[in-house]
């Protein structure tokens, strides 16, 4: 039977026979009248014979192969959508989450149609071991440089998917990091999130994961590694070229609530970022760390540009006098345009050299002034002043 969000229940399961039972009683027992997809990956213990002691409770899908948790879920999505659901909630079958927070979701939904919910664990509470907060922590910053959307939360499997954007899309992962891709490619679809705080129990006695941390971690990496290029080769241009930029640009660069130190650090940092000599590469490495340390995007990648093709050959003649002031002491301006092969390599050293010197006084000079100009023609923000 369809809920008010028209929605089903998706439990995929390997071999978590001492708590899968527990899932399906509670998630029965909390929504009787919902269509409950069972898809047991390639089970190897007793799970095939426990569910199908529940006849026609639940819609199993089961097969002898192991093939990932991705591979599960899109079976069970093909079949929610088969029998003509608009919402799946995925739901792991270890326990760590309570089937009693599905109407959390279900609530949201109702309130946000046609967006994915999340349900948000606390993932700073006792009893959550360190490599899980690590690794989401991790996730969470390369799905923001991916999508430019902030989750706190974008490796929980508790899940409310919106059917229709999924159907006829093609995946290109079916281990644990399908459940990045999803995400991140929905985000590229300008499908909405929510989070929902939800509970989550690691300290459970028969609990099983089945997460290698070096294997799995390295196809997660790879997997960023690919959403990156992408996002850079078609995401990031099309939300450039989009008609909300112009919007979202003035919203980032203005932020009323932003403190004048941080506005002035954020254009000193692209001013450095913009003439340190790491040409090709300025923006790839700068903006991943803007956003870490929260820093204005649209500023620093503004400044980052004082780097356009006409500075350029002032960048690198004022970079070689400081390389050769400080290596050699003096400026030889004939030694700049040498073109032996010890020349140009003594050039390079002291243009690096010049460079990151250059970049760090321009950084200071920038950001001093960039500060005290705020200070005088902009107040800082009230709350900022109390």
């Amino acid at each position: 039977m369809s809920s008010e969000v028209h929605s089903c229940i998706l439990i995929p399961t390997y071999n978590n026979e001492n708590t899968l039972c527990d899932v399906v009683d509670r998630v029965i027992n909390i929504l009787p009248d919902y269509t409950l997809i069972i898809v047991n990956d390639g089970s190897t213990d007793s799970t095939f014979e426990k569910l199908s002691s529940y006849g026609t409770k639940i819609d199993l899908i089961s097969y002898t192969q192991n093939k990932g948790k991705g591979y599960a879920l899109k079976l069970g999505f093909k079949r929610a959508l088969i029998l003509g659901f608009d919402n799946v909630i995925t739901i792991d079958s270890d326990n760590q989450h309570f089937p009693e927070d599905i109407p959390l979701l279900l609530s949201e939904s109702k309130k946000h149609p046609g967006k994915l919910i999340i349900g948000n664990r606390d993932m700073n509470q006792k009893g959550i071991p360190g490599k899980s907060s690590f690794g989401n922590k991790f996730s969470n910053f390369w799905f923001k440089l991916e999508t430019w959307v902030s989750l706190s939360d974008t490796q929980s499997g508790f899940r409310l998917y919106p059917l229709k954007p999924i159907n006829n899309m093609r995946f290109f992962s079916k281990k644990f990091e399908f459940e990045i891709e999803v995400i991140v490619r929905l985000a590229w679809k300008n499908v909405g999130f929510r989070s929902v705080p939800v509970r989550v129990n690691y300290n459970i006695k028969d609990r099983v994961s089945h997460f290698r941390p070096m294997h799995d971690f390295l196809r997660i990496s790879v997997l960023n590694s690919i959403l990156v290029l992408i996002a850079i080769l078609y995401f990031y241009p099309k939300r450039l070229f989009s008609l909300n930029t112009i919007k979202l640009i003035k919203t980032e660069a203005i932020k009323p609530d932003e403190s004048n130190f941080s506005k002035a650090f954020s254009i000193g940092f692209g001013v450095f970022f913009g003439v340190l000599p790491i040409w090709g590469f300025q923006l790839i490495i700068g903006i991943p760390i803007a956003i870490l340390f929260r820093l204005n995007k649209v500023l620093f990648i503004t400044a980052a540009n004082i780097s356009i093709p006409p500075v350029i050959p002032f960048i690198i003649y004022a970079s070689f006098l400081m390389g050769q002031q400080v290596i050699s002491g003096e400026i030889n301006h004939d030694a700049i345009f040498s073109y032996s092969l010890e020349d140009i390599q003594n050039n390079v050293v002291q243009y690096v050299v010049g460079a990151i010197i250059l970049s760090i006084v321009l950084f200071i000079i920038t950001f001093l002034f960039s500060f005290i100009f705020l200070k005088i023609f902009r107040k800082e923000p009230r709350d900022l002043r109390l």
